[in-house]
């Protein structure tokens, strides 16, 4: 797919500033709540959206002159919508640990 030239540098950029930040909040947290496993989940979430997010942006950037571009790009976007979907079941466990009562 063609983009202009600093497109896949932003997205780059921009994606890995925000994700990383979220993961050290997130990790801080899990060191500061006495290990909760629900910030657990949610570190294993943010870490699979983030290998999601490869896996297209390797199609986005993909050469479409490629002679098989076309299984190429399928293939890359069905793992990537098999990672993001481990990753929100991880999300689900986060937030079900998180809204269990405290007795």
């Amino acid at each position: 797919m063609p983009l202009e030239e600093e497109v896949r540098g932003l997205l780059i950029g921009g994606f890995s500033t925000v994700m990383g930040i979220c993961m050290l909040i997130c990790v801080f947290l899990l060191i500061k709540k006495n290990n909760n496993l629900g910030y657990t989940w949610i570190f294993l979430h943010l870490l699979l959206v983030s290998v999601a997010a490869n896996f297209a942006l390797r199609v986005i950037t993909f050469d479409s002159n490629h002679p098989m571009a076309s299984e190429e790009i399928s293939l890359q976007i069905s793992i990537s919508g098999i990672i993001w979907t481990f990753s929100m079941i991880f999300l689900v466990f986060g937030l079900i640990s998180f809204s269990k009562e405290k007795v």
